[in-house]
């Protein structure tokens, strides 16, 4: 049975001038219906296929999709004004990822590390935020969205890969990825670490052959994860299908920042988490 629950609302800003609501009211939703599955997959295409660096060799009928999407939940975010969907990520938790096989990041990196973890391990992927929409709001709402689902079904890690493009900024190929890597590992390195198949080369040059940028651009998913206080889990994957150099991110809910987690929980609180359970799209 396909489901559709709203899991967290957030309130609609008010002008202090007007007194006129000032932005969009969003709804997170978590859902297996198909139909909402496939905007979020065409959600998925628009971000990627308009993001400087990136290719996507599994796009088809202007859809991002792979064989992992009907093993997890997806949590989407709707602008409620509009009903247009926003935002997207999905959760692989410990049961899908047996169904499918393993995790997809397990496709670019030996997890072997992992095996302790594996019980209470979802995995997040193929987060974006719809242009326009790219603001505290909506972003903190998702995080909060990972929180609530990590509470509401007990587990206590996540983990996914942050994608870096190789390309992009008018840096040389590589220089990003390299930043990113020695910003990450030098500051927030994991105990647990994995180790890529696939070792990011770029024109038979490895990262530590390639000059690091004059300022290195941290991706937002990759802020928000150390915000929260996920610890990078070693060298980056090079997916040259995609474009990107894959960093391999762990966050253990019970070692998250205390004051962000009161936030996000704050945040989730806004709904029963239990509540609005309807079949089919709200």
């Amino acid at each position: 049975m396909s489901i559709a629950s709203v899991l967290i609302t957030s309130e609609k800003p008010v002008s202090p001038t007007t007194g006129a609501a000032s932005a969009p009211r969003y709804s997170l939703l978590l859902s297996t219906d198909a139909t909402l599955i496939e905007a979020a997959q065409r959600l998925r295409y628009d971000v990627f296929s308009t993001t400087t660096g990136f290719t996507l060799p599994l796009a088809r009928d202007g859809r991002d999709v792979d064989r992992f999407d009907e093993y997890c939940d997806h949590l989407l975010v709707r602008d409620d004004d509009t009903g247009e969907l926003v935002g997207c990520y999905r959760m692989l938790p410990p049961a899908g990822a047996i169904a499918a096989g393993g995790l997809y990041t397990a496709t670019e990196f030996d997890l072997r590390e992992f095996d302790s973890l594996r019980a209470s391990l979802v995995e997040m992927g193929r987060a974006v935020v719809r242009d326009g929409h790219r603001n505290g709001g909506v972003v903190l709402l998702m995080w909060a969205g990972i929180l609530a689902y990590l509470d509401r079904c007990d587990y206590d890690y996540v983990t996914g890969c942050v994608s870096v493009p190789i390309d992009g900024d008018g840096q040389p190929p590589g220089s990003q990825v390299r930043g990113v890597r020695d910003f990450v590992l030098k500051r927030h390195a994991a105990q647990h670490r994995v180790h890529p198949y696939r070792p990011v080369r770029i024109n038979g040059k490895g990262l530590d052959e390639i000059a690091p940028p004059r300022r290195s651009a941290i991706p937002p998913l990759m802020r928000g994860y150390l915000r929260l206080g996920a610890q990078a889990c070693g060298e980056p994957a090079h997916d040259p299908d995609f474009g990107a150099g894959d960093f391999c991110v762990l966050l253990d809910k019970r070692r998250a920042d205390g004051r962000y987690l009161k936030r996000l929980r704050s945040v989730a609180a806004a709904a029963e988490l239990s509540a609005a359970m309807a079949v089919g799209a709200p």
